[in-house]
Order: structure tokens, then sequence, then C-alpha cells
């Protein structure tokens, strides 16, 4: 994004202007998180979850590499090179517990940072590649995490192995050698294991590539802000730095606290006391769960139990574990669809007010049960809740989230971000003016919404 307002960044030293004309690097930091970057003056806390992300996938890196420097991926012993990591490595039981929880809290920012952006349509044009690219970072999360849930090779660990390989098993003509294929073997094994700590050490630094890609392509069209009205105008930004480094400072701190309470008062909390079991293939536990940030898909892979066939005929089209499979990878893949689904010329949704009503009464509830689903047995009541969750959540993004978009009267927008900050009396006189340019940024389109009174 450039402003003809924007601060240019000028080096004062011989060396740094020696610097800037060989390797511009400090150039843009200044102008990626510094005074050069101007950024909508009216962003919540809810946009610090961002850095925070990229924070939790720094500290996950440095963590894991030096994790890795004394793991031993082979079958026979990577149980008790975790032991020996924990009890003899100098603050190895920190580093442990730093990693494994540090992944739950970077699920945790994640998630809330892709509620922030369904409910403020932050998948609308001109932002969709910014979408599209922190899609793929969480698929690439999912992948990292699932194989780095192997790795400690107990009984949760082994059993989720082989539990979510064999989904592969259910795809017709190549699902079985595909899971050999992925395994390396028949079952969970050294083969397995080598292969799944290689990926696992090698994808953070995919996602790392990919996070650049999603910051470069954010500072395309800029930030995207609660009131979702384009900036126009000076006044509609501030310097990123020193005001958001300050806001995110300050969200930084409260996260290290909760992520240090987490650490050394509750480090097992969020684990499965099965998993300080040894892996036993004789032995299958009573109940096998994933990690809890993979509950919501868990419970949508289980909703499915009966086969969908033809009726009167009991000829089987796809058997219940294809669709379930189907169902799971699906719930994320629509995503990708999301800025096509959604038709409302209205980004934010404080000024969608049937649209909110669906989203806070119907996707939260919805998502909620699939959380708590996810963990539970695969028993009643669970299962028929996980069903009507996992119908309510494929029908309104498919269904309920199209029509809303199309049918909904939203609420007169501001026009600038200015005039939503400090109110229409407060505002500059270029802000009240207004527009009814549609190519203009951040204008209404002619005959839409009008300024709030």
């Amino acid at each position: 994004m450039s402003f003809a307002w924007a601060k240019q960044y000028e080096p004062k030293t011989p060396l740094m202007k020696w610097l800037d004309e060989k390797l511009p690097l400090p150039r843009l930091v200044y102008n990626a998180v510094g005074a050069g970057y101007p950024v909508p003056r009216n962003l919540n806390y809810m946009w610090n979850f961002g850095v925070l992300a990229g924070f939790c996938l720094l500290l996950q890196i440095v963590t894991g590499v030096v994790l890795a420097m004394h793991y031993a991926a082979n079958a026979q012993v990577a149980f008790g090179t975790v032991e020996h990591i924990m009890r003899n490595v100098n603050y190895g039981w920190l580093l442990r517990y730093a990693h494994a929880n540090g992944a739950s809290f970077f699920f945790i920012v994640v998630y809330l940072h892709i509620f922030r952006g369904f409910f403020y349509s932050s998948y609308k044009a001109p932002r969709e590649m910014i979408w599209l690219l922190g899609v793929v970072i969480f698929l690439l999360m999912m992948a990292t995490a699932f194989m780095g849930y192997v790795l400690p090779w107990g009984q949760m660990s082994f059993w989720g192995a082989q539990v979510i390989t064999g989904l592969f098993s259910a795809i017709p003509l190549v699902g079985e050698p595909l899971q050999v294929w992925l395994l390396g073997g028949y079952a969970p094994d050294n083969a397995a294991l080598n292969r799944f700590f290689s990926l696992h050490f090698l994808l953070p630094f995919v996602i790392a590539g990919v996070v650049i890609l999603h910051i470069w392509a954010l500072h395309i069209p800029g930030s995207s802000n609660p009131t979702g009205v384009e900036v126009k105008q000076e006044s509609d930004t501030v310097p990123f730095h020193p005001y958001y480094t300050a806001k995110d400072g300050f969200g930084l701190g409260v996260f290290l606290i909760l992520f240090s309470v987490m650490v050394f008062f509750l480090p097992n909390a969020l684990g499965h006391p099965d998993n300080y079991i040894e892996a036993n293939p004789l032995s299958t536990p009573a109940h096998i769960v994933p990690e809890w940030y993979f509950w919501p898909f868990y419970a949508i892979l289980r909703a499915f139990t009966g086969d969908l066939t033809i009726p009167f005929t009991g000829i089987t089209l796809i058997p219940a574990k294809l669709l379930g499979v189907i169902a799971m990878f699906g719930a994320i893949l629509l995503w990708f669809f999301l800025p096509w689904l959604d038709k409302s010329p209205v980004r934010s949704g404080h000024y969608r007010p049937l649209f909110r009503k669906f989203f806070w009464f119907g996707l939260i509830p919805a998502m909620i049960a699939l959380f708590i689903c996810g963990g539970a047995p695969a028993e009643e009541p669970y299962v028929i809740i996980s069903q009507v969750a996992t119908a309510y959540y494929f029908l309104h993004f498919l269904v309920i989230l199209p029509i809303v978009s199309q049918i909904e009267v939203p609420k007169p927008l501001p026009f600038s971000i200015t005039e939503a900050v400090l109110g229409k009396d407060k505002a500059p006189a270029e802000s009240r003016a207004g527009s009814t340019d549609a190519g203009t940024p951040g204008a209404l389109p002619e005959g839409s919404l009008q300024p709030a009174e």
C-alpha cells in the first residue's frame, strides 16, 4: 500500500546510506513495520493476533531446533529420548513444555485470527489473496502439528498416527497403497517416525515462507479495519510505529503472562495422559483422540455413521468413512471460496444485523459443539450433536451466508474511518464531503448506503 502522506525512509549516517544503496533491508523494515507503513487508526485488539501468531511461529522454530538436537527418530528409543530431554538436558523440560504448549497457543491465536476474519469479512476484495494464503498456512500448521504429535511415541502418538493415516485408506482404488506409502510400511514404525520427524522439522520453514507472502500480500491493499471502510485520506491512518508496535507489545505482554502460567503451572493440562505411556501396538487405548485443536474436524469426521446408498436397492454409493473424510477436509477447503460465497457489499459484521445474528447464534455455537464432541467418546448424545453441528456448519457457509449477503439491509456506513472514530461533527471537512464515485477506494457504490446521522 502506498500513500503520498506516508513518511519516507531517510538514512542518517554514511553507513546506513551505503547499506541502503547496496542492500535496502532497513528501508524494507521501515516500510513494513515502521513509521513508513500507515495503518487504519481504528484497529482494535482483534488485530493483535496476526503478530502473536508470528511470535508463536518463531517460538516453535527456535525451541524445535534445539529439541531436535537431542531427539532420536527411532521407534526403539524415541520415547526414551523425550524423557532424556525432560530429565537430563539443561532446561530441557522448559524447552519441551514451551514447544508443546506453544503449539496449542499457536492454534488459539490462529483460530481467533480466523474468526476475526469471518466476522469482519477480511476475505473480501481486494484482500482475497491474503485470505487464501492464510488458509494455506492453516493447512500447513495442521500437517505440522499432526506430525509433531507422533514424535513423543506415546500411546496417543502411535494410535493417532494409525487412525489419521488410516483415513487415506478410504479413498477408492489408491487409498491403501497411499497409506502404506505415507507410513513406509503397514503400521507406524521406524520409517513413519523418520518421515514425520523430517517433515515436522521442514514444514515450519515452509510456513515461514508462506507467512512472508501473506505479509507481502497484506501490504499491497493495506490492513482491513473494524468499520470495513477503505482508507481515503491521511487522517484515516496513523504510522504503524509507534502506535501499533506499542499496542502489539501490550498484547504480547498479556500473551506471555498467560503462556508462562501454562508452561510453569499447567504444562500438561492440554495434553493427554496416555501419551506418557510408551507406544504399544498390542494395546489399544479405550478412547483415541487427537490434540484438542483437531477436535472440531474430528467431530465432523465421526458425524457420518451411515453409508450413502441408492434408496430401496441397498447399493452403496459412498461409504460412511469416505463421507467423513470428504467432509473433514471440505470443512476447511470451503474457506477458499468465501470471497465469492459472500456477496455483500459491506464488510464489517457491525453493519450487517442479519449476518451478525447467524454468526453469533449459529456458527459460534456450532463450532463450540464440534470442539466438545470431538474430544468426547463416540457415543450418544455426542454423535447426534456433532451431526447437527456439522449440518449447520456447512449450511452456514454454503447456503445461509450467500442468501443473507443478498437479502439483508445493512446499517448505514460512515463516509470514512475518521468519521467512524471521531464522529461526524469532529471529522475533517474532506471526510464529511464523502464521495459517491465507486472507483474511489473506500467510497460507497452509487445508490447504496447513506452516511450515518
